[in-house]
This record gives C-alpha cells, sequence and structure tokens, in this order.
C-alpha cells in the first residue's frame, strides 16, 4: 500500500493547494496531510495564519482526496515518516535544491521512500491573496 503525505499551511485555501492533493491522491492509496500549527508558522514564517488551525484541518478533512489530516508541530520531514510510515511524500516544486528537502530526499531514498515534486502554482498563492486584503485594507475599503 502507497502511503501519501504532504504538509503545509493551507492558509486561505486555495486551486493550488486542491491541485497538489488531487493530484498526490492519484499517486497513493491513503493521503494523509500535515497541517502546521499555528506555533510552527509562527517560528518559521514570523507570521500568525489568518485561518485558525482547527478550520484549516476541518476543511483539508472535507476533501475527498484526503484520508486523514494531522497537526504538523516541526518541519522535520525525516522525524515524520519514522512516526507516520509514509513511503511517499509530495512537495511542491518550489521547494526542489533547498537543503531542507535535499537532505530529506537523501535520507528517505536510503529507507526505500521517495519525494515527489509538483509544480508550484505561480498564478495563486496564499502570499498573493494575504497581499491583495492587505491592500484593500489600506485603502480603506474592507470587505
Amino acid at each position: 500500500m502507497k502511503i501519501g503525505y504532504t504538509t503545509g499551511v493551507f492558509d486561505m485555501f486555495h486551486v493550488g493547494h486542491l491541485r497538489i492533493l488531487k493530484q498526490a491522491r492519484t499517486l497513493c492509496d491513503h493521503l494523509i496531510v500535515g497541517v502546521s500549527s499555528d506555533s510552527l508558522v509562527e517560528k518559521y514564517k514570523k507570521k500568525l495564519p489568518i485561518i485558525p488551525l482547527t478550520d484549516r484541518m476541518e476543511i483539508l478533512s472535507s476533501i475527498k482526496y484526503v484520508d486523514k489530516v494531522i497537526v504538523q508541530e516541526s518541519r522535520d520531514k525525516y522525524q515524520a515518516f519514522k512516526d507516520i510510515g509514509y513511503n511517499i511524500m509530495f512537495v511542491g516544486d518550489d521547494w526542489k535544491g533547498d537543503p531542507l528537502f535535499t537532505e530529506i530526499e537523501r535520507k528517505l531514498t536510503l529507507e526505500g521512500a521517495e519525494v515527489v515534486y509538483f509544480p508550484y502554482s505561480k498564478h495563486v498563492s496564499s502570499t498573493q491573496l494575504t497581499q491583495v486584503l492587505q491592500s484593500i485594507e489600506d485603502r480603506g475599503e474592507g470587505l
């Protein structure tokens, strides 16, 4: 059985998120999604998500491509591999070549697992959505 694993903040869920989950599910029998906790996001992005963790988890749990949703408290994908037992990890290709993923790819390969990189949806991102909302707020237009 192929157990897939992917992670993300999934703040302001958009079509890029959906496409990654849909594509991942076609390559595995069981897809586990790790959702970054607020404290983890604050630690490495220096900001808090707009959507609360419980809401982000509920959204992901409702998607037919997702079999299980867990909280990601650490960016240590190798520890997640040991804890979960996945054998294929899905990552956006914007991370390809990043030292964090180069090392995890090496370790997972030694364990017989693989990393699959998906094309990053350049036309939409939570960061872009946040910037648009901030621009509207800065102009005093509100929502």
